[in-house]
């Protein structure tokens, strides 16, 4: 059996030769990317409003319980539901006939007591000169005199049944004490009401301006006297405090209002004290009863630090914590809040000023490793390289950069 070593060797040798052509021909190894970019920010001290976010209910500046002052059946309706009515608008009308007809015989019972006293005044005038003459005694005197006072008095009563009778009949004429909205009627036309029992009819409320009720707790408050005593916090004008509403799809309303006065007692079953402010109101878009949060700017601190919320991590163990750039590697620091301005963290403990905290690039990183730094503004979010480096670190990351982009890695391809 014959062995040809020439044809064993054509094909391996024609397979080393083209492995060759292959290997001259390919791309070259990636070479080393070098740390993760990040995006960072440098945090330095800014003058900021201290804020408390509180949960609270909308109450009507004034509300009108529109009742019967008279008994009486309901002739007429004169509102629309739902409406805005003007102070003394009639709303509804009573039966007016039974004090028409009273106020008739107050009127005539004036006029006979006015009489009654004109005439008793005539005979006491006359017996004035008689008693001194002796022509009449002076018993009969006396007696003028005593029916022309008493005259006097029943006009002075029939007077005041008139003035009852009239206020009586101006009832049957319901009207709204203040301006403001209307709700649903509580009777209809033809209902009797009950002056005695003050039949309700309606509830008018005002809405421009309105309150908004709030309660804080004893110890936000003393936490805020401490701060304001030792200078931390500064006072917001003559002891004012503006206060601004969240509604209940999480929008701000636009309209800023006032704190109006912190309760001087304290609810013993919840620790909580009072609070009111007041807004305006002009499209009504408060409505009373309504859930809202007050949020209460209470002070002022001059050295705040704040990051953006995107920086702010939770721990397993529901601390919160920061991503630090130290010496050019990542270190992880637990840090406390206080609240939320303008879409920032306030941060009040574990951060100083002049640390660098990372806002982008979180899913390469770990405590401990190198990275390289890029500034980060709202308006790149999620390109942390496009905005102006920020003291990236020189190493040898760099150099190795240098060859790609300067495209050498590509050419050895386009010549074969």
């Amino acid at each position: 059996m014959g062995f040809s070593f020439t044809h064993v060797c054509k094909p391996v040798c024609a397979g080393a030769v083209l492995a060759v052509l292959l290997a001259g021909c390919g791309e070259r190894p990636q070479l080393n990317p070098g740390p993760p970019q990040v995006g960072v920010v440098t945090v330095q001290p800014e003058r900021t409003p201290s804020v408390s976010e509180l949960p609270g209910r909308v109450d009507a500046v004034r509300d009108a319980q529109i009742r019967a002052r008279v008994t009486g059946i309901v002739q007429k309706l004169a509102f629309e539901q739902g409406g805005d009515v003007k102070e003394n608008q009639l709303l509804f009308k009573i039966d007016p006939a039974p004090y028409k007809a009273a106020y008739d015989q107050a009127a005539a019972q004036l006029k006979q007591s006015q009489a009654d006293l004109f005439s008793a005044k005539a005979l006491a005038d006359r017996y004035a000169p008689l008693v001194k003459a002796n022509a009449v005694s002076k018993q009969e005197y006396d007696n003028a005199v005593a029916s022309y006072r008493q005259a006097d008095a029943a006009v002075a009563a029939a007077r005041a049944n008139l003035q009852t009778a009239s206020i009586n009949l101006g009832y049957t004429d319901v009207t709204s004490p203040i301006s403001g909205r209307i709700g649903k009627p509580l009777v209809t036309e033809g209902a009797l009401v009950e002056g005695s029992a003050a039949t309700q009819m309606a509830l008018v409320q005002q809405l421009d301006p309105i309150y908004v009720d709030f309660t804080q707790s004893t110890t936000e408050l003393a936490q805020l006297r401490r701060a304001l005593a030792s200078g931390q916090l500064q006072k917001i004008g003559d002891n004012s405090a503006q206060a601004k509403v969240l509604l209940e799809d999480g929008s701000e309303y636009k309209h800023a209002g006032k704190l109006l006065f912190t309760g001087i007692t304290v609810d013993p079953g919840t620790g909580q004290v009072n609070l009111r402010a007041e807004f305006p109101n002009p499209e009504h878009d408060l409505l009373p009863g309504m859930y809202v949060r007050v949020r209460l700017a209470q002070g002022v601190d001059a050295q705040a630090l704040l990051v953006p919320q995107q920086a702010l991590q939770r721990t397993p163990d529901g601390l919160q914590s920061l991503m630090l750039v130290r010496d050019g590697k990542v270190a992880s620091v637990n840090v406390t809040t206080a609240g939320v301005n303008n879409g920032r963290w306030i941060v009040t403990s574990g951060l100083k000023a002049g640390d660098v905290v990372i806002v982008e690039g979180f899913q390469k990183i770990r405590p401990g490793a190198p990275v390289k730094m890029s500034q980060w503004t709202p308006g790149n979010p999620g390109q942390p390289g496009q905005p102006a480096p920020a003291a990236a670190p020189a190493g040898p990351a760099g150099k190795d950069a240098a060859p790609a982009a300067g495209g050498q890695g590509g050419a050895p391809a386009q010549k074969s």
